[in-house]
């Protein structure tokens, strides 16, 4: 189960929405949806957690690329929402190159994405391939001081775990603001 929020800078203070991702599927797609959120380029916070098993926070300041974190890369990963946060530029790893047609089929025959090792069904039913933990380290990934302008140290942002998204709005004066999407 997740729960996703939008906590956007007005002018008069912070405006929180809960949202629905059915319809992100990448990393664009989300930073559209949080500068939808906002008419005058300011700063949007958009909150993802997976029943607390791990939080990811993409801000969006206007036409700025968007700053990531997430709590804990490697139970993110095995989520689709995480996998849309954990970019190959946050793994440091190269791009895929859209332009290897010939990576598209094996010579098994089977297309790219088919299972082509054993997989292991893992607890919560989710299948993962061997070596799938090795590509992304456990624990926080990202850029840890992404709210430090707003008053929440690096520190205090390594420190959360569970309740993430109330003690962030706490920190930037969005609780009271908060309650109407929780």
């Amino acid at each position: 189960m997740y729960f996703a929020a939008l906590l956007a800078r007005t002018e008069d203070g912070w405006k929180a929405s809960d949202t629905e991702l059915d319809d992100v599927e990448t990393l664009s797609d989300l930073t559209d949806l949080a500068r939808e959120a906002t008419v005058d380029d300011d700063t949007v916070i958009v909150f993802i957690e997976q029943e607390d098993a791990w939080f990811g926070l993409v801000r969006v300041d206007g036409e700025e690329d968007p700053r990531i974190y997430v709590s804990d890369a490697a139970a993110a990963a095995r989520s689709s929402y995480g996998e849309i946060l954990l970019t190959d530029e946050l793994l440091g790893r190269d791009p895929e190159d859209p332009d290897a047609l010939e990576e598209l089929v094996d010579l098994d025959g089977t297309e790219d994405g088919e299972p082509d090792q054993e997989t292991e069904v893992e607890d919560n039913g989710e299948e993962s391939t061997p070596g799938d933990s090795a590509v992304v380290p456990a624990g926080p990934l990202g850029d840890a001081g992404v709210l430090v302008d707003l008053g929440l140290s690096e520190k205090e942002l390594l420190a959360l775990d569970t309740d993430a998204l109330t003690e962030i709005a706490d920190v930037l004066g969005a609780a009271d603001v908060l309650e109407t999407v929780q």
